[in-house]
């Protein structure tokens, strides 16, 4: 009875006085409509670089497909709620406009584009959340820079979100959301002009100068400690260079934010390819999934049109601090070791029961890896995919390490602690079952060597309940049980690996894998239990 009210005390104890005045603020009735005419637009002061594309949305002149799931819009009209509803904000994000190949498609933009404008008023309803309104107005401005004629009514539309948007700020999320706010605010300051417009790059510019140190930390990184919303993150600072090259004066202050902009977009490119795997793949640790982000290619030639670059990552052992994550190259294996906090205490929806997780790939191909992410919203499945048991990690029970619940929340949170990286190992340990009878502690040590890998975990006090470790195998492998303890991985019929279970109880099971959003695939798994709080595995790779 009194675990739901102390679940919520410890998810809701650390938020900002911000975000709590931000949500009292939504409360309060929407704001009307400013329906004047657009300010003018701006003279172009450079030439606009070409984004990296989207994959295609739009497959016919109503029917699109976001995340695995196509629906009709004659059909499911702009906001049916028996459709997800991240799906619908997808909806209204037009990113299309965009995205690979979009000249084909010309026809069923402009009517798409068209249709909107005549069926989604101002007003409550997803069309225009903040979220959506930023993510859209930013589209829309991306594609009339990108040469694509806009009509009075476009122009109208813009001005018209760009003063809805300025007026609800997600200062109860903050985070990315917040920052996606201020963008597309700087992109309709940049874009317009006259006194209205400056308001609107003055609000967006101030947002930005207070989030960038908050939100970029000194290694590079994302402060939410997601690959994906990092890649996203870093697509964001690339257009806001892009924009005020092609937009803005020399007078203009957002002339100022340019040499923050080019140092943190150099070193979000560095962290961004230092937890990406060869095959291109970034590394699952919190919500992270395929196909959402451009790929890191796509960012690092986006990047070197902006005239930034930085150097690859290379042999030896990088730990990536205060991000907390540690990157191991050896001989034909890149490894990914999670010690990292599970992000901001005020902002940890995207968040996972993964920490002294890991990935590893051999010869360009993954071999153990994080189950993913393959929905959001609230239920099983997503309970499951944040959950401890979907990550390469020791589980107590069927506890998680940090307490992730309601799809976006977090309770109790694990913290790592005795974190050392030496040239050839990496040790660490994390308090997150310490709620538990004898406040058990896990210890993980990653030992590498040139052609295997010894994980060790120690719990102690040993718990009273099972202890798991698993080694979430990649989709495509498959494991045959060689001899007892030892076990082989295969693709088709070449062997890949070997694990050999040192201490411990294994067994193979099957688990699901969140190829991208909507798509899941069966994968082996081995699960090794805990013997008297202790348990080791030997992986080696072979030629």
């Amino acid at each position: 009875m009194w675990a739901r009210p102390g679940r919520l005390w410890r998810t809701v104890r650390w938020l900002k006085p911000i975000q709590v005045i931000g949500r009292l603020r939504l409360r309060l009735p929407q704001p009307r409509p400013d329906l004047r005419v657009a300010p003018q637009q701006r003279t172009s002061t450079g030439p606009w670089v070409t984004p990296p594309g989207r994959v295609p949305s739009l497959l016919g002149p109503t029917r699109l497909r976001f995340l695995a799931e196509e629906h009709d819009l004659a059909e499911v009209g702009w906001d049916d709620p028996s459709v997800a509803l991240l799906w619908r904000y997808n909806l209204h994000y037009f990113d299309d406009l965009n995205a690979i190949a979009g000249a084909s498609r010309r026809v069923w933009q402009h009517a798409l584009v068209r249709r909107w404008l005549a069926d989604n008023q101002p007003g409550p309803g997803s069309a225009w959340a903040p979220y959506p309104v930023s993510l859209r107005m930013v589209n829309w401005f991306k594609w009339v820079l990108g040469g694509e004629a806009a009509d009075e009514s476009l122009l109208h539309s813009l001005a018209v979100q760009a003063r809805w948007l300025e007026r609800r700020l997600e200062w109860h999320l903050l985070g990315n959301h917040l920052f996606a706010n201020a963008k597309a605010l700087v992109f309709a300051g940049l874009f317009f002009e006259g006194s209205e417009a400056d308001r609107w790059l003055s609000t967006g510019l101030a947002i930005l100068r207070r989030e960038l140190p908050e939100q970029i930390l000194t290694d590079g990184g994302q402060f939410e400690r997601t690959p994906m919303y990092h890649a996203l993150a870093l697509e964001d600072l690339l257009d806001l260079l892009n924009v005020i090259d092609a937009c803005a004066p020399a007078t203009s202050p957002a002339q100022a934010l340019v040499p923050d902009l080019r140092r943190y977009s150099t070193a979000m490119l560095h962290w961004l390819r230092c937890l990406r795997h060869p095959d291109g793949a970034l590394a699952r640790f919190n919500d992270t999934a395929e196909g959402i982000a451009p790929p890191t290619d796509e960012l690092e030639h986006y990047a070197a049109a902006m005239g930034l670059t930085t150097a690859m990552p290379g042999d030896g052992v990088l730990s990536l601090q205060p991000s907390g994550y540690v990157r191991v190259q050896r001989g034909a294996a890149v490894a990914f070791i999670d010690v990292a906090p599970i992000g901001p205490d005020y902002l940890p929806g995207h968040a996972h029961a993964d920490t002294l997780s890991f990935e590893l790939s051999v010869d360009g191909r993954q071999l153990i890896v994080n189950r993913g992410t393959s929905i959001y919203g609230i239920g099983p499945r997503r309970q499951w995919e944040r959950g401890t048991a979907a990550h390469s990690t020791v589980q107590i029970g069927a506890r998680d390490s940090s307490e992730v619940w309601a799809g976006f929340r977090v309770g109790r949170r694990a913290r790592p602690q005795a974190v050392r990286v030496e040239a050839d190992a990496v040790d660490a340990a994390h308090d997150g079952y310490r709620h538990l009878p004898g406040s058990p502690v896990h210890r993980r040590r990653w030992q590498f060597d040139d052609d295997g890998l010894l994980v060790q975990d120690w719990i102690s006090p040993a718990p009273a309940e099972v202890a798991t470790a698993r080694w979430h195998f990649a989709p495509g492998l498959r494991l045959v049980n060689e001899r007892t303890g030892t076990w082989l991985a295969l693709e088709g019929e070449r062997a890949l690996a070997r694990l050999e279970v040192v201490v411990g109880q294994a067994r193979l099971v099957s688990t699901l894998h969140a190829q991208r959003f909507g798509q899941v695939v069966e994968a082996p798994t081995l699960d090794i239990i805990l013997v008297n709080g202790l348990a080791a595995a030997r992986l080696t790779w072979i030629a």
